[in-house]
């Protein structure tokens, strides 16, 4: 699936999605297209969108090493974790926390930060987040730099009521500097019940010192999809997440609005850092009739292309897509079959750039979850926009002064596009 979902991997901030152990934009494989999965993470007859066991993927030896090579390679590490546990000054040491902190830094050493680990603990929090109900602060994170970084304020959450922004990154919480700590630090301290209050304090680019902001936490439901009529009459649909259920909801709007016969139609993905890879292949086959929508690329160099699905309910329709530095994966491989095919325009902002398919594997004996980045994608016609974005083709921006004022430029935009004749 792809991770509108919190990104590094999937550990909400209370509720929200974070990197570097874990992140919460990206894609994760879903149900439908398991079977494009490579043999080595392949499992036996998964359930849909299902977290794959360990003990039940065929694991081949790394590279060719043999087990004395292994134990070789390992022996360091075996010496490292004896000396600790003799010398180290406040013994006994936390064997969970040593063996934690091992895999957290394995994954780290791909370079890739999406690749990540999840403790027990991070696993829970995360679990049912894709389906849209959350208590905290409602913000998808990056926690693969040094600061953890905002992807995006969800949809009516009390980080956007805060003020919170895409791209903000977080210097302290409550008055204690995060700067080095791992996320799952971060996320304790973010974290709180419904009804408590935190305060972060906010490095903001183009802000000429530190946003402080303080958000009273709270349980929210974030609809997958939303849509009306404008004063205008084009149809306006609002994208939230992409979840397991949001092909079946955006299809009802769709129906909904198309009924009264607008003159054309506004997907609206901005703040949108993405869900299950099925959701993104099935609204992108919504708005485009043309194969592939995605096209995917494993660590082998082959290519799986995504084909467009049928009976899309939008295909002919005049389109523009909204997006912004918030819109990542499933929402930029919309975005980018969009764009690619000229079926639309994309006006707002440069999306995030995230361009890697992960699939989340369950370690035994409840040890918590890897995220393995274990393929990229491309749109249609193969570009990458992995760390680059897609560039809109009317670019708008909105400024705070615009937020705090009521107005919507981008939005506006579009609209306008739109009623060109």
């Amino acid at each position: 699936m792809f991770d509108k979902i919190s990104r590094a991997t999937l550990a909400l901030l209370g509720a929200l999605f974070v990197g570097a152990g874990v992140f919460s934009v990206g894609f994760v494989t879903g149900s439908r297209y398991n079977t494009l999965l490579p043999a080595v993470l392949q499992p036996a007859a998964p359930a849909a969108d299902a977290v794959v066991p360990v003990d039940k993927i065929t694991v081949t030896p790394a590279q060719g090493a043999t087990p004395e090579e292994l134990q070789t390679a390992f022996k360091p590490f075996w010496e490292t974790w004896e000396l600790l546990q003799k010398n180290f000054v406040d013994r006994p040491l936390d064997t969970t926390q040593l063996v934690n902190g091992a895999i957290q830094g394995m994954m780290r050493a791909t370079g890739d930060r999406n690749t990540s680990y999840m403790t027990p603990a991070e696993q829970s929090v995360m679990q049912g987040d894709m389906s849209g109900e959350l208590e905290g602060i409602g913000a998808e994170v990056d926690g693969s730099g040094d600061l953890m970084r905002i992807v995006a304020p969800m949809k009516g959450s009390p980080a956007e009521a805060a003020g919170v922004r895409a791209g903000d990154l977080i210097l302290e919480v409550d008055g204690v500097d995060m700067a080095g700590l791992d996320s799952s630090t971060v996320i304790s301290k973010v974290r709180g019940k419904a009804g408590t209050k935190v305060k972060l304090l906010l490095k903001r680019e183009g802000a000429s010192a530190p946003v402080e902001v303080e958000i009273t936490r709270y349980k929210i439901t974030i609809p997958m999809v939303e849509g009306k009529l404008l004063t205008s009459g084009v149809a306006y649909v609002e994208i939230n997440q992409f979840g397991s259920a949001v092909e079946v909801a955006l299809r009802e709007k769709l129906k909904q609005l198309l009924a009264q016969n607008p003159p054309g139609l506004i997907i609206d993905l901005r703040n949108n850092p993405g869900g299950y890879l099925d959701a993104g292949v099935a609204v992108a086959s919504e708005l485009v009739a043309d194969s592939p929508v995605m096209v995917e690329r494993i660590g082998d160099g082959s290519e799986i292309e995504y084909p467009a699905l049928p009976g899309g309910l939008a295909t002919k329709i005049k389109l523009v897509v909204l997006i912004n530095a918030g819109s990542a994966s499933a929402s930029e491989i919309v975005a980018g079959a969009v764009q690619d095919y000229k079926r639309g325009l994309l006006v707002g902002e440069k999306s995030y750039g995230k361009g890697t398919v992960q699939t989340w594997l369950d370690l035994s004996d409840g040890g918590g979850a890897v995220r393995i980045t274990f393929a990229r994608w491309l749109t249609p016609k193969k570009r990458s926009v992995d760390h680059k974005g897609l560039l809109p083709d009317v670019l708008v921006t909105l400024t705070e002064a615009d937020q705090s004022a009521g107005l919507d430029p981008q939005l506006a935009a579009a609209e306008a596009v739109l009623l060109q004749p």
